[in-house]
């Protein structure tokens, strides 16, 4: 559809000949923007209640950046991921207050109010090692406008540690669990727990863990009900996840 599309669009509606609810289902397909070596969606945020995310990993910085200043322009909150600190430089130039978060690479770009919240999401992890991921996943349901808490270094090796979650564990809407070596906590917290789980596999553990070929097969594999699993250090597939099933809360 394009732009006079949509100013007839628009005129339809002020007259009274297409509803707001018709013109909404319209709108959903409405438009992209062609930058030559990215095509912007400037929907997404209508048809899945984020806006695109810039996956930054194997972009310019200055790609990373432009792709940035389109988006920014009629988002409230904007979440780059795979960000190298040279990404996150350039798109500072742009938007001073931009935030980074080196260890989750992460880069975010609040334009007003911050996301209203919708549903309580814990992210756990089995180890320290985990961090980079579960952090990638925490900071995507925050921005995405979630309750975030945070429970690290709860792995089966001391199984005391998760015991003593179990307050933070009735307390949210969703877990997502992150675990390498083996991946047995996905399997624990599912045995717990009443909420949603998604597992994330992550790539940490020695050479027969396969770069995380192990924790994912062995959360496909639990016999605990309600684990979902995404792909290998997906956090950021996680959070986006969790932000799905909590948009659903309320719902009638």
């Amino acid at each position: 559809m394009m732009i006079d599309q949509l100013r007839q669009l628009l005129e339809d509606v002020k007259n009274g000949r297409t509803d707001v609810g018709e013109a909404l289902d319209k709108l959903k397909d409405l438009p992209y923007e062609d930058l030559g070596f990215a095509v912007i969606d400037h929907h997404r945020c209508l048809r899945k209640g984020f806006p695109e995310v810039v996956f930054c990993q194997g972009k310019t910085p200055g790609q990373v950046s432009r792709i940035f200043s389109k988006i920014c322009g009629g988002n409230r909150c904007i979440l780059g991921t795979r960000a190298a600190k040279e990404a996150y430089e350039a798109v500072r130039e742009i938007y001073p207050d931009a935030v980074y978060s080196e260890l989750a690479r992460t880069l975010v770009v609040y334009r007003g109010e911050r996301p209203v919240n919708k549903g309580n999401v814990l992210v756990m992890s089995a180890g320290t090692a985990d961090l980079p991921v579960a952090e990638e996943a925490a900071i995507t349901a925050e921005v995405m406008g979630n309750e975030v808490q945070r429970a690290y270094d709860v792995g089966v090796a001391g199984i005391h540690r998760l015991l003593d979650k179990l307050e933070l564990i009735r307390w949210a809407h969703v877990i997502i669990v992150v675990a390498g070596m083996e991946g047995a906590l996905a399997s624990v917290v599912g045995g717990l727990a009443e909420q949603p789980v998604i597992a994330v596999p992550t790539s940490v553990g020695y050479g027969s863990c396969f770069n995380g070929l192990s924790a994912l097969l062995c959360m496909l594999n639990s016999c605990s009900t309600g684990v979902g699993v995404v792909n290998i250090d997906n956090g950021f597939g996680a959070g986006a996840l969790a932000n799905a099933i909590t948009r659903m809360i309320g719902r009638t």
